[in-house]
């Protein structure tokens, strides 16, 4: 995979809307307004929002296209180290016709979101650049009172430091999903409940192998179009998957994951890790619909960590594809074995 640069002091990034138009909305602005502001006072850099990123939820919706162009220029432009992305959605591949491919190939930088984003990040992947399945600025930068140190720390060791990443530990506490993004509630800071970390729920021992996943439904919505990859890329994989803030239910994701076996992932991989039920709906019942379908597969002895902090969950270490991973369900361990960005 092809690395970006790391990033410094200074250093100009780009913040895009692919998915929702919601960062440019009349009532959330205050909240796009604080992840800047975080961006600048805490990282030191300087943001450029690109020309139609925050026209709101109905222009995004309606221009794919301009969407895209934002992405193409954000990429061209020699200044902009990082591009980050305000928030997921539900269709952000519609900009896929409109992207500029050759574009995206001679200029890697760090690209970072998650959910919806998913669909972007396989548009880096399938050209060979490593992107980051991480923060995105509504949630994670934009964080009532402050950003959490856990996620601070995963941005600093994953795109300002060019050393091996090595060991991911969970995080100490969760944040309680549900607080109102209104500006009334700003001030007021979400509840925060012990996480009890990761756990092995199938399999024994330790695997190793390249990272490659997302959000659960995303990779519902992109099977038989031209952004899902082929089948190889999966071969001696570590696989990362979690689900949104959509709780879909036991039933649909036991169907959603037979479907992925039947494609024959599950023969493929190494390892998974799984990202905890966003406020841990469906918890148990998640676990048993993994260890159902491993099963089926034949795949009993397939290493599998869960409750892992990525996705839609807050603080969330940073999940970089492509890299090599390592999954040790006897120690409870995750390390990511290489560096995420260059000198």
């Amino acid at each position: 995979m092809i690395k970006p640069k790391k990033l410094s002091t200074g250093d100009t990034v780009a913040l895009v809307s692919l998915s929702s138009g919601l960062a440019g909305g009349d009532s959330i602005r205050w909240r796009t307004e604080q992840g800047i502001k975080r961006l600048e006072e805490v990282f030191g850099l300087k943001v450029k929002v690109m020309p139609h990123a925050l026209k709101g939820v109905d222009y995004i919706y309606e221009h794919p296209e301009k969407r895209a162009e934002d992405l193409n220029e954000a990429l061209r432009d020699p200044d902009i180290k990082a591009i980050i992305c305000a928030i997921g959605g539900n269709e952000t591949i519609r900009i896929q016709p409109y992207v500029d491919f050759d574009a995206l190939k001679d200029n890697p930088k760090i690209f970072t979101g998650y959910s919806d984003t998913t669909a972007n990040h396989f548009m880096f992947y399938n050209n060979g650049i490593s992107t980051s399945y991480g923060p995105a600025l509504l949630t994670d930068f934009a964080e009532n009172i402050e950003m959490d140190d856990y996620t601070v720390a995963s941005i600093r060791r994953t795109w300002f430091e060019s050393d091996i990443i090595g060991e991911i530990k969970p995080s100490g506490t969760i944040r309680r999903f549900g607080l109102k993004w209104d500006i009334e509630n700003r001030d007021i800071e979400r509840e925060s409940f012990t996480n009890p970390g990761y756990e092995s729920i199938n399999g024994r021992g330790i695997a190793r192998g390249h990272l490659i996943g997302g959000c659960f439904e995303l990779f519902g919505s992109m099977r038989g179009t031209g952004l899902f990859p082929d089948t190889a890329a999966f071969d001696n994989a570590i696989l990362f998957l979690e689900t949104s803030e959509v709780h879909i239910t036991p039933d649909f994701f036991e169907d959603y994951l037979r479907a992925l076996s039947m494609m024959g992932i599950f023969d493929k991989v190494n390892g998974i890790i799984v990202g905890r039920p966003q406020d841990g709906v469906h918890y148990e019942d998640y676990k048993k619909v993994w260890k159902q379908i491993l099963k089926e597969a034949g795949r009993e002895d397939l290493p599998v960590l869960y409750n892992m902090n990525f996705g839609h969950n807050e603080p969330k270490f940073i999940v970089p594809y492509g890299l090599q991973a390592e999954v040790d369900t006897e120690n409870l361990t995750f390390r990511i074995l290489e560096n995420a960005v260059t000198d």
